[in-house]
């Protein structure tokens, strides 16, 4: 049952109002705003009902008082005559849900009580959403074992008590925005909004809309005026992936705001200013293209104050497997599929594996196979064959890694089983069928 604290100096009024929520809500009650701030502390209040002028404290104050507390403090409704109406709205302004006047209209505070709680659970599922971002993005909780990560942990356990411009470089797929939100869910920001925009996503007429709002008018279609990210993301951090890709145009606006922290919306002349910490990434490289004349060097050194550089997984081979092991978990759980793990064969086709799409293919590859493998061991028999073609076909050389550890295991197991082809593909926990189709296509 939900508790509604009732803080009043006059006893009639208490006592009338407990009299009519107390079917249907737990009632405290308070005689003044200390009193109030007790209760509030002591105990789990949902909605607070106050009286706008209490003996100690009075309604201002006593919000402002409530807004210092814990992040689980009540939904607040003032009670006050028609003369205060314009201190209630005041309130409401630092925070307070609404105002009810006197005399009291039992239906509409119950209506009012109602839209009360409604907008505390939906704040208590928005403070934990951010909780469950928050653990998700520890950066001891990050799978990365190599010497590599380790230092790249290490860097960004610096930057993130920062507010410093942060530039991350790597190759697709590699896990820029992983480490953007790193950066965010583990800096003084974190409760402030993370807004991301592909810069590439967008043509150049509209991308300057999207960054900073427009005003109405401002081209065909602007109906009414806009927001941009840039609004949307004050007191947080705006994430610009593919940054290499910004026009130029916008490289002007992005590097005045850098630079003094103002913009104006698309077809407006008021001078905007937001708080906003800019997070960017590329898989470009952003000095070759400041010497070819396609992106501003003044930017380029605005943008990599701090710069973090992720390296391919195939520079990272110890992080290949404790990945696959961490996505096996994620999918399996997702799609409910009993899989026990990687039988040994598999686990080494996955590790001699170049992986040029990076984490993002071995992502990919692993929830493939959680959904196709009958179980309850992946082997290699149940990597399709369309994704060993690939395997095949994006490897260094030749002949790949892939398929030279995959040969290299199958000619070792046909030596211990002396040609015996039945016995060497129970062993290796593949099909005959499949055993002699990896034969026929090395032209044994």
């Amino acid at each position: 049952m939900k508790t509604i604290l009732i803080v009043d100096d006059d006893k009639l009024t208490r006592e009338t109002l407990a009299k009519a929520l107390s079917p249907d809500y737990r009632v405290r009650m308070a005689t003044s705003g200390e009193e109030a701030l007790a209760a509030i502390r002591e105990d789990n209040i949902d909605v607070a009902l106050l009286d706008l002028f209490m003996p100690d404290l009075d309604g201002l104050t006593l919000q402002a008082r409530i807004n210092e507390l814990a992040r689980e403090r009540p939904a607040v409704i003032f009670i006050t005559g028609h003369g205060t109406v314009e201190t209630a709205v005041q309130a409401m302004k630092m925070g307070a849900l609404d105002y009810i006047t006197k005399p009291l209209h039992l239906e509409r505070l119950f209506l009012l009580i109602e839209k009360a709680l409604a907008a505390k659970r939906l704040q208590e599922e928005n403070t934990l959403l951010k909780d469950k971002l928050r653990e998700r993005y520890i950066p001891t909780e990050v799978v990365g074992e190599s010497a590599m990560m380790q230092r790249i942990l290490a860097q960004l356990a610096q930057i993130s008590a920062t507010s410093a411009t942060v530039l991350i470089e790597g190759e697709s797929g590699t896990g820029k925005e992983l480490i953007a939100n790193i950066i965010h869910y583990n800096s003084k920001r974190a409760a402030s909004p993370f807004v991301k925009v592909n810069c590439a996503a967008f043509v150049e007429t509209l991308l300057e809309s999207e960054l900073f709002g427009h005003e109405k008018g401002a081209f065909t279609g602007a109906v009414a005026a806009r927001k941009g990210r840039f609004e949307l993301a004050d007191q947080g951090t705006l994430f610009l992936d593919e940054v290499g890709d910004l026009p130029v145009s916008a490289q002007i606006k992005l590097l005045r705001f850098l630079q003094e922290k103002t913009f104006e919306r698309v077809g407006g002349a008021t001078t905007q200013q937001v708080d906003v910490r800019i997070i960017s990434a590329t898989n470009r490289n952003l000095e070759e293209l400041v010497a070819k004349g396609a992106f501003r060097e003044d930017l380029f050194y605005r943008l990599c104050v701090v710069r973090v550089q992720v390296p391919p997984l195939r520079e990272r081979r110890e992080d290949i497997l404790p990945l696959a092991g961490h996505f096996l978990r994620r999918y399996r759980n997702t799609h409910n599929r009993p899989l026990s793990g990687f039988s040994p064969e598999l686990s080494r086709l996955l590790h001699g594996h170049s992986w040029p799409g990076n984490v993002r293919e071995l992502m990919n590859c692993v929830e493939c196979l959680v959904v196709s493998a009958p179980g309850p061991m992946i082997t290699p028999e149940d990597v399709p064959e369309y994704l060993m073609a690939r395997c095949r076909r994006d490897d260094a050389g030749e002949e790949g890694v892939l398929t030279r550890n995959e040969r290299q295991l199958i000619e070792e197991t046909l030596r211990r089983t002396g040609g015996d082809k039945t016995a060497a593909a129970k062993i290796l926990g593949i099909s005959l069928r499949t055993l002699y189709r990896r034969l026929e296509q090395w032209g044994n």
